[in-house]
């Protein structure tokens, strides 16, 4: 006897947004793109834009102020001024926070132009926060 063909799956709506991953990269970038003129610009392409400060810290190294990624799943924005100063996660919106993965992460599979906007925010005060800071002898937050 014939095996019944099964039914045809129906196509599952999603509340989601579509990922739009060039374009959250782009906008990210632009974010960081003004504070290249006093630090040291890593990498550059498709795929990352990496900011290094010209603090130089404990390590004998200068310390990363933030970067941009273009991953398979979606676009992190990395901003070490979360790691370095937690105090900031009290300020920061719990829609934002949501955003976080681990201390200074923040993913987006698209556009978010509320999000992004308090990320410019965060990522001004953190660039006016790290010329305060005595790099030579900072002690790193606890892991």
């Amino acid at each position: 006897m014939p095996k019944k063909a099964a039914p045809a799956k129906k196509p599952v709506a999603s509340a989601a947004k579509p990922a739009d991953f060039a374009a959250a990269f782009k906008q990210l970038r632009a974010i960081l793109t003004p504070y290249a003129q006093t630090m040291t610009v890593m990498k550059d392409d498709g795929q990352w834009y990496y900011l290094d400060t010209k603090h130089i810290g404990p390590n004998k190294k200068p310390v990363c102020f933030a970067a941009v990624r273009l991953g398979k799943g979606y676009v992190s924005y990395h901003l070490m001024y979360a790691y370095c100063n937690p105090k900031i996660l009290a300020a920061m919106s719990p829609a934002l926070k949501k955003r976080m993965q681990g201390k200074s992460c923040f993913n987006f599979k698209a556009p978010d132009a509320a999000h992004f906007a308090e990320l410019a925010k965060l990522t001004k005060t953190g660039a006016d926060w790290f010329d305060t800071i005595d790099w030579a002898n900072y002690k790193w937050p606890a892991k």
